[in-house]
């Protein structure tokens, strides 16, 4: 779970004096995704060892935007814009944060002028070692504003601010982040030498966690389909963010369930010999899936979420009218008229939209292979069951294919 450290690191651990560590989250966008995941991660797991943990919300950072691992500039956002990210965003993380320090970085960053952060932040970085940074070479034939190639002297500030304060030692972030990361401790290194307190490589430390890829090579946090998944349930609800975690690919789940669980090493291991054993019971996908579902949105919607992905799926007849009401929310869906179901199962079908036409709906009923509510038949004019709850109905065409009807009050 460790890309790079700085050398002095291990040996400050081994300490085992607690250390205040922090990881920053610029409000790019309305909500964290599960790429966020893993510096959340990385915080809860340095609070379970006994540190404590600091959660940086970049109120000023996001005015600017980070170069690192982008190949063009990002649009700067305006202010009404980035003030509501940040609402939300701090919102999301606090739901994480436990015991921990949450501050925003433009209550110190907004408060300096730009001759005093030219004079007592800029004084102490040269160019060249500026453009030596990955995430600014990356950029360079391709244009770098001067805004952006001024991010890491802003996430420098950051640190060192957090070093004076709060007496943060360490920071924390991905791989694409060193740069950055290393940029804050060059300002330690030199402002606090200036004032008695010592080598900045002995006071703070880096730690840089590596790009999480799936087995198939793409960098972790898409759906199938290539969309993002939020934490935010207006944005991916949490079936979908359930089904997201439980289509882990079997080469994934031992790192995931290492990544994204509390779950002891041992634990882990008996998980992974299970999974190896029997994989068709996907156990371990889940576990995986119901722990972080319920972390993220607590545990009656990882439990609905459940409910939704075995009905939809068929592992278990339907009959709670709550249940069918999530998954009309979640599935394919159509609201039908008491008029609908008067004409027996071939009318019902097709009114429902399941199949593509009358001809198609017959065969399929002739062949066993229609069901209402989880009641297979096979005439046309089978008559439609009652409406669980009065007005639900699952249809089902085949495996796969799945309808939840509500049936509109007379």
């Amino acid at each position: 779970m460790v890309h790079a450290h700085t050398p002095g690191l291990p040996d400050r651990l081994a300490t085992g004096r607690p250390i205040a560590g922090y990881n920053g989250f610029d409000p790019s966008g309305p909500s964290l995704h599960v790429g966020h995941l893993v510096p959340v991660f990385g915080l809860i797991q340095l609070q379970r060892h006994g540190c404590r943990p600091v959660v940086v919300v970049g109120g000023a950072t996001g005015m600017i935007g980070d170069p690192s691992g982008t190949s063009s500039e990002r649009n700067l956002l305006d202010r009404d814009t980035l003030a509501a990210n940040v609402l939300s965003i701090r919102a999301q993380l606090e739901h994480f944060a436990g015991g921990a320090l949450l501050v925003n970085n433009l209550d110190w960053l907004g408060e300096i002028g730009m001759l005093d952060f030219l004079r007592y932040v800029g004084k102490h970085f040269t160019i060249p070692y500026m453009l030596a940074k990955d995430s600014v070479q990356g950029r360079l034939e391709r244009g770098l504003s001067f805004t952006e190639f001024s991010y890491m002297l802003l996430q420098a500030e950051d640190f060192r601010h957090l070093y004076r304060t709060h007496g943060v030692e360490l920071q924390m972030g991905g791989a694409d982040q060193w740069g950055n990361i290393t940029a804050g401790l060059e300002l330690i290194r030199r402002s606090e030498s200036q004032t008695g307190g010592g080598s900045g490589e002995e006071l703070a430390h880096a730690l840089a966690y590596p790009l999480l890829l799936n087995a198939s090579g793409e960098k972790f946090g898409k759906s199938a389909g290539g969309e993002s998944v939020w934490l935010d349930p207006a944005r991916t609800s949490p079936y979908a963010f359930y089904q997201f975690w439980l289509n882990t690919d079997d080469r994934d789940i031992a790192s995931y369930l290492r990544w994204f669980t509390l779950l002891s090493q041992e634990e882990i291991e008996v998980i992974e010999a299970e999974a190896a054993a029997q994989p068709e019971t996907r156990r371990a996908q889940r576990l995986l899936a119901l722990d972080i579902t319920t972390q993220v949105h607590g545990p009656a919607a990882a439990e609905r979420a459940v409910a939704v992905s075995r009905a939809a799926f068929g592992e278990e007849p339907v009959r709670d009218p709550a249940v069918l009401e999530a998954m009309y929310e979640e599935l394919p869906h159509v609201e039908l008229g008491p008029e609908d179901l008067a004409g027996g199962a071939l009318r019902l079908a097709v009114a429902s939209g399941l199949f593509s036409s009358t001809g198609e709906a017959r065969r399929l009923i002739a062949q066993g292979g229609f069901s209402m509510n989880d009641e297979r038949v096979s005439a046309p004019d089978a008559p439609v069951p009652e409406p669980i709850g009065g007005r639900w109905l699952l249809l089902r065409a085949g495996r796969r294919r799945v309808m939840v009807a509500r049936v509109r009050r007379a």
